[in-house]
């Protein structure tokens, strides 16, 4: 499955279910019939920016104390295999977040 995040001022966004289900979690959106289909309104999106900026700061501070207590230890953490981050895999989203608020639009999915 996929997740086709829509609205009136800027191209869809195709995200694969699992990135998908992860942003609507961070926004709050985690009740199954939200997961199917779902619409965000422009004054919840304030919130729903401030809400995936705080999961990328956790995620970056969670992998630097990874990268520390690995240093600390003297090994070495695999170079490879980290996956594309939440900050990279978000932005596309942020983006469509900031431009439909601005032009006071929602966003929908699933319909």
């Amino acid at each position: 499955m996929i997740y086709k995040f829509k609205s009136k001022v800027c191209g869809d966004l195709i995200m694969l279910e699992e990135n998908g289900r992860t942003i609507l979690a961070i926004i709050g959106k985690t009740d199954p019939q939200s997961l199917k289909k779902g619409i965000l309104l422009p004054q919840d999106m304030p919130a729903a920016i401030v809400a995936l900026q705080q999961a990328v700061v956790q995620e970056e501070a969670h992998l630097q104390e990874k990268a520390d207590a690995a240093r600390e230890s003297g090994r070495r953490l695999a170079s490879g295999g980290q996956g594309v981050s939440l900050r990279q895999r978000s932005l596309p989203f942020n983006r469509m977040l900031e431009r439909c608020h601005a032009e006071n639009k929602e966003i929908v999915w699933g319909v």
